[in-house]
């Protein structure tokens, strides 16, 4: 009787170990609950070398093994064609270099910022409207730390925590970031760039 197996692969999956197994890449369904077991036990893939590496895989490879270790099953594959296996060797956590990069990247990403804002702040000379818009309202000048500067600030932070839609751990609605959308969209181009550039090898095509 042939027993149907859905596969659905993941494009770009991290291990830590070189026995790579299809439920360490994959997420596979069947009715069978034996045969769904088997799959996702068999081996795929065993890394030989020590080191970091990303290695491009092909889903067609998987079905045949499948169907080698079983003739009597169907793969239906709603995945992936082409995957990604992004081996690291595994090593005991760094909690300080990891804290030491995150706090550096704060101080960069604040100081980036905060030179934006004043660089912007002065190429329209805000400062100087303030101080007209206070004088003609008030009717005297203005000391430069007004009512005008202080909710411009105020405005400023809730509207780059609004936008961001994140302060500290907090959310304010479940849309994702734009940090993590562009962070998304850098991962898809380099998985895409990595897919691609291997079957470029056996061609020899470049972009230069």
């Amino acid at each position: 009787m042939n027993k149907t197996v859905y596969l659905n692969i993941r494009e770009i999956t991290e291990v830590h170990h070189k026995d790579i197994q299809l439920k360490d890449v994959a997420d596979v369904y069947c009715d069978d609950s034996a045969t769904m077991n088997k799959c996702n036990a068999m081996r795929i893939k065993t890394i030989h070398l020590d080191q970091n590496k990303r290695y491009v895989e092909s889903a067609l490879d998987v079905i045949k093994k499948l169907v080698e270790m079983d003739p009597s099953i169907s793969v239906t594959n709603v995945g992936k064609v082409e995957y990604i296996i992004d081996y690291h060797k595994p090593k005991p956590p760094h909690w300080a270099w990891q804290w030491a990069k995150t706090i550096f990247v704060c101080i960069i990403c604040f100081c980036g910022a905060s030179f934006a804002i004043i660089t912007f702040n002065n190429d329209v000379n805000v400062a100087d409207v303030f101080k007209e818009i206070y004088k003609i309202v008030m009717r005297e000048e203005s000391s430069g730390f007004t009512i005008l500067e202080i909710c411009y600030s105020v405005g400023l932070f809730l509207g780059i925590v609004g936008f961001f839609n994140h302060f500290a751990k907090f959310k304010i609605n479940t849309d994702p970031t734009p940090i993590e959308v562009e962070m998304r969209l850098y991962e898809d181009n380099v998985s895409k760039t990595l897919i691609q550039n291997d079957g470029r090898k056996e061609s020899d095509i470049d972009v230069t």
